[in-house]
């Protein structure tokens, strides 16, 4: 298959029919070495967490399809930690979308006069541009509709799927006796122009914590689905 792109934590390849195969890899954004689901860098190199990151992205996205939330998702193949999804058409060059519950990572570096780590928040929502040079510079509604990124329509439909979709991944952390703390998710439109969540639900884009300790992401793919 042709390779379209090669990404920091996985390989996009063209597959039949208009649809992608995304291969994912055992390397995780950080710096240093250190786990960071925020930082623009690959920091290290996990073994097995490309079919970690696929194993907990297919539970999540299959429970997402049950309750009538759409995503790119059509089949995944554990085996070959490969994952075939539907073609979308991206924002601008792309964007993250960030759902908060506690303040922590960029959040707290910029708004750490106003707040201690780890405040709650009530599902509070960011968008940044993917702009590794400029750091992924945040941005508003009002910014990605001048810069014809996003509608303002649109972005009240990206903000609803953020919370709709992190409420769910939260949901069935508590239930493990788990808490979120941020998650960074990913939208495209799909042939028809509808908005639909790309790329991943795994531990390498999200923080999660038990009894105030972070969770690393293998160990939570474990503590999940065991």
């Amino acid at each position: 298959m042709k390779l379209i792109y090669s990404g920091k934590t996985k390989d996009v390849f063209e597959a039949e029919n208009g649809q992608v195969l995304l291969k994912f890899k055992d390397d995780v954004t950080g710096e240093d070495g250190v786990f960071d689901p925020g930082a623009n860098t690959v920091g290290l190199t996990i073994e097995g967490m490309g079919q970690s990151g696929l194993r907990m992205t297919t539970y999540f996205f299959e429970k997402l399809a049950e309750i009538g939330i759409p995503t790119h998702f059509v089949e995944s193949n554990l085996d070959e930690a490969t994952m075939l999804v539907k073609s979308a058409k991206m924002f601008g060059a792309g964007l993250e979308v960030i759902c908060r519950y506690r303040a922590v990572g960029s959040f707290l570096k910029r708004y750490g006069a106003y707040c201690e780590e780890g405040k709650p928040l009530d599902a509070f929502v960011e968008v940044t541009l993917k702009d590794d040079k400029r750091n992924d510079p945040p941005i508003n509604q009002d910014g990605l509709a001048q810069l014809g990124i996003l509608t303002k329509d649109q972005y009240e439909t990206l903000v609803t799927l953020t919370k709709e979709i992190s409420s769910v991944v939260k949901n069935e952390l508590v239930a493990k006796g788990l808490e979120l703390y941020d998650i960074k998710l990913e939208f495209g439109l799909d042939a028809e122009g509808n908005m639909m969540l790309i790329d991943e639900i795994s531990g390498g884009n999200m923080r999660v914590y038990k009894d105030g300790q972070s969770v690393q992401p293998l160990e939570l793919e474990k503590m999940l689905l065991q």
